[in-house]
């Protein structure tokens, strides 16, 4: 008898939390970090459709929470304070001084706004995309040592293809004369039999590391089962890149879903360099599409003096939302 009362507490137990905790499902997500906590958005995530940016905030990037008494905090939402009506993806949270900033698609065009707080509200003074001289969108801000600003992000010619420019902070604006397109598409694994599209490669991440440039990148539709994550090398901003053989580094035959892609690469409280990315809904279903996160180890090679990332299937982290 004592044993049965046992197990049914602990299923008790276990239904309890089940019930207080679901999962998250924010695509193109990414992580800030600061002052001991985790902040997460993304693309869609909550009820509210694509009409902004919500937040979730960890310590252990296990268990979120909204980071107010709201259920769903909105850090940015469609009106007058900002450029764009429609199709708000791919968000980006970064500090620079005392300001933090936001970069976001919409109405297919890359914007930045700003706010006194990482929460939020981010506003425009000029309503205004980044460059409006075209479509572009999936904007990645990367900061160099010398203290320049460069803007990766996605431009269309029959496909998707990164690009990448100098951007001054002070306004807002590429510097349209440095304008570089980054590659094309070649290696097999950015474009499989199992989605017919155009070339695309997307979601671009820079990080720098012993003065060499690191471009993580997805290749795919994010509708083929085979969307995944490469990354190039380069002596500068601007390239020449080289593709790793080892690429992809994250794809349904190592972390074990399909769809597996388009995130970004942060540094954790613990010093351990993750990717947080999205998965398909299911083997069958694309969308809503799944957050995850996932460890990523580097290497040195002392040969090529260039680092190697590998990531582990039984490391991958399923982030949920947690209730009191």
């Amino acid at each position: 008898m004592k044993s049965i009362i046992i197990y049914s507490i602990f299923l008790l137990f276990a239904i309890h939390t089940v019930a207080q905790q679901k999962e998250i499902f924010y695509a193109d997500p990414t992580i800030y970090v600061e002052n001991g906590r985790y902040y997460l958005t993304g693309t869609g995530g909550d009820n509210s459709g694509l009409s902004g940016f919500s937040v979730l905030t960890s310590e252990d990037l296990k268990n979120w929470v909204s980071p107010k008494e709201d259920s769903i905090h909105k850090i940015l939402t469609q009106g007058k304070n900002n450029f764009g009506t429609r199709g708000f993806w791919a968000p980006q949270i970064f500090k620079v001084d005392n300001r933090y900033y936001l970069t976001y698609t919409s109405n297919e065009q890359t914007v930045l706004a700003k706010s006194n707080s990482v929460l939020g509200p981010y506003r425009q003074d000029k309503i205004a995309p980044i460059d409006a001289s075209e479509k572009n969108i999936d904007s990645f801000i990367f900061k160099d040592e010398d203290g320049k600003y460069y803007l990766y992000h996605v431009r269309f010619d029959n496909g998707n293809y990164l690009w990448v420019a100098e951007l001054d902070m002070a306004t807002g604006n590429i510097k349209s004369s440095t304008l570089k397109k980054v590659f094309e598409q070649t290696e097999t694994w950015e474009a499989t039999s199992n989605f017919k599209s155009a070339p695309i490669m997307e979601g671009p991440t820079i990080i720098k590391l012993k003065n060499k440039y690191y471009l993580f990148y997805s290749a795919n539709h994010f509708k083929n089962i085979d969307y995944a994550v490469g990354y190039a090398v380069a002596d500068s901003p601007y390239g020449p890149w080289e593709k790793q053989k080892d690429s992809p580094i994250i794809h349904r035959s190592i972390v074990g879903e399909n769809g597996s892609g388009h995130g970004d690469l942060f540094e954790g409280l613990n010093g351990q360099l993750y990717y947080v990315y999205h998965v398909h809904f299911s083997e069958h279903q694309v969308s809503p599409r799944r957050t995850r996160i996932v460890p990523v180890k580097k290497k040195w090679d002392s040969k090529e003096k260039v680092y190697s990332f590998s990531v582990n299937e039984d490391e991958v982290l399923i982030p949920v939302i947690s209730k009191d």
